[in-house]
């Protein structure tokens, strides 16, 4: 059990705490000082129960500076430890600890699994048998200062190493350094790093795109949310871009500089997406760390928990989630103790909600609590007026992230991206350009350089606007009649054949609905 005493800073006061434990005969295994002026006293002692602490507590409380005793889940340097653990779990690129011998300290998962052994065995490598050809605690004693973008081979890959030093006690002089933190990026990840660079060059609402009405009205809703502290939950079909929504929102909101933490709960086993979200205490289960885990609302506290495919959580996490949006407090797994947290919580799913409530599988309480403001992101099928402007972005960045000159988007291209149903919405927008930049030689996309599968085609008049006259509504049948037969028909004359009318007709309805060209 781990105790925190909120005490005074006075000499001997540990020993005069610390002696009640030995009268009962209990091993006090550790100890920390804390606080913001050292008024905290933190003592793990693993024996001890329940019913010796209620017995115990008023007597501890009796020591002259004491003045509150009550259980935590974890000493400082655990949570510490945990965080730190968290935050390089999180990094793709390798990242480790070295001393001046050159022996590894600390390093995460990526570079276990580069160096080819479990994270376990990693501490106590010589990173010396790795990399023969470099002294690295030499260059670092040589250049005392950051170096970055060193290349190095290691098992047969080549990376570009930021090389970080470490000084003892704040000093900069060479006899004060302890190590440093080498993190390794690879050469082939460059253009990616680069892309994602641009990528986040523009952030929240700046970042999605408003060339459709449909879409400009949706960030307009959208931007007056943000700012608001209730539950947010945005419907929309898959690869509409609901995190990047939820992102923008989080983004300008008072929290927006605080965590947003992201978590799928498709998929998940419910075991594993209850330990992700709420955490686990000390010792919860077999196979669990020692020091107990954080969950993702732990580590997002004071800012923004983003779940996605809400409507797949199971009816136990259902109860959990209830519980924490109607007070802010929770259990971890295998603790009974009550944690609060503030932390905003922004849903998203592509499933009916009350349909699932009504079935019996979705708790009606939680919809409710979950609904208080809602976003429903168009499908890109809705939005094809702004097509034509995504597709030009989405052909710039893949050119940039290839390492090529961007390619123009043809007339019989933009018919054959406006005709087609898009099941994967924009990611499936930019998954295809970027195919079709990568297999463009020429200086144009062309129909043949868009795979899109015949799959989920949308039937009838799904999808179609059917406000406005009749007039209205035949106008747009015959744009995508026409869109959808001008990239096996290029040209007028051809699809005048095709469709049996004169073609002066076809080159008027082709120039009307600025389809394609005439031949």
């Amino acid at each position: 059990m781990r105790l925190r005493f909120h005490c005074q800073n006075r000499i001997g006061i540990l020993r005069d705490i610390v002696s009640h434990f030995v009268d009962y005969g209990l091993n006090v295994a550790r100890g920390e000082v804390g606080g913001e002026h050292g008024n905290a006293i933190y003592l793990h002692v693993p024996n001890l129960l329940n019913a010796q602490l209620a017995t115990l507590k008023p007597v501890l409380e009796a020591v002259p500076g004491v003045f509150g005793v009550r259980r935590v889940n974890l000493m400082p340097s655990e949570r510490r430890h945990l965080e730190l653990d968290a935050l390089l779990s999180s990094l793709s690129d390798p990242v480790m600890s070295i001393d001046m011998e050159g022996h590894i300290v600390a390093a995460n998962r990526a570079a276990g699994q580069l160096l080819g052994v479990r994270i376990d065995e990693v501490p106590g490598l010589s990173l010396n048998r790795y990399l023969p050809d470099i002294d690295l605690p030499a260059l670092i004693r040589r250049n005392n200062a950051r170096v970055n973008g060193l290349r190095i081979t290691l098992r047969d890959a080549t990376f570009l190493a930021d090389i970080a030093p470490l000084h003892r006690e704040h000093l900069d002089d060479v006899a004060s350094l302890a190590g440093a933190v080498v993190t390794l990026h690879s050469v082939d990840r460059i253009g990616e790093r680069i892309y994602q660079v641009q990528r986040q060059e523009l952030r929240g609402f700046d970042a999605l795109f408003q060339a459709s009405p449909r879409l400009a009205s949706l960030i307009r809703e959208a931007r007056r949310m943000a700012p608001l502290e209730a539950p947010l939950l945005i419907q929309g079909e898959t690869g509409t871009g609901k995190e990047l929504l939820a992102r923008a929102c989080h983004l300008a909101s008072s929290r927006g500089q605080a965590p947003f933490m992201a978590l799928n709960c498709a998929g998940l086993p419910e075991s594993m997406a209850e330990t992700e979200l709420f955490g686990y205490a000390p010792g919860a289960f077999e196979g669990a760390r020692p020091e107990g885990k954080l969950g993702l609302l732990e580590l997002t506290a004071g800012g923004t928990i983003f779940l996605d495919e809400v409507g797949e959580m199971s009816p136990r996490l259902q109860v959990k989630l209830l519980r924490f949006l109607q007070d802010g407090g929770f259990r971890r797994v295998g603790s009974d103790e009550e944690t609060y947290l503030d932390v905003r919580v922004i849903c998203a799913t592509q499933q009916d909600l009350p349909g699932l409530c009504a079935e019996g599988h979705f708790r009606h309480d939680l919809y409710h609590r979950l609904n208080v403001l809602s976003l429903a992101v168009p499908p890109l099928r809705e939005c094809l007026d702004g097509i034509e402007a995504m597709a030009n972005h989405f052909i710039d960045r893949a050119a940039r992230q290839i390492g090529c000159r961007a390619p123009s988007l043809s007339p019989a291209a933009l018919a054959r991206l406006s005709a087609y149903h898009w099941p994967g919405n924009v990611r499936q927008l930019e998954n295809v350009l970027f195919q079709a930049v990568s297999l463009c030689e020429g200086e144009a996309i062309e129909p043949s350089h868009l795979r899109l599968p015949d799959v989920g085609e949308a039937p009838g008049l799904s999808g179609m606007d059917l406000d406005g006259t009749l007039a209205d509504i035949m106008g747009e049948v015959e744009r995508r009649v026409l869109a959808t037969l001008y990239p096996h028909h290029p040209s007028s004359r051809q699809l005048a054949k095709r469709l049996g009318v004169s073609h002066t007709t076809i080159a008027n309805k082709l120039n009307r609905h600025g389809i394609g060209s005439d031949g």
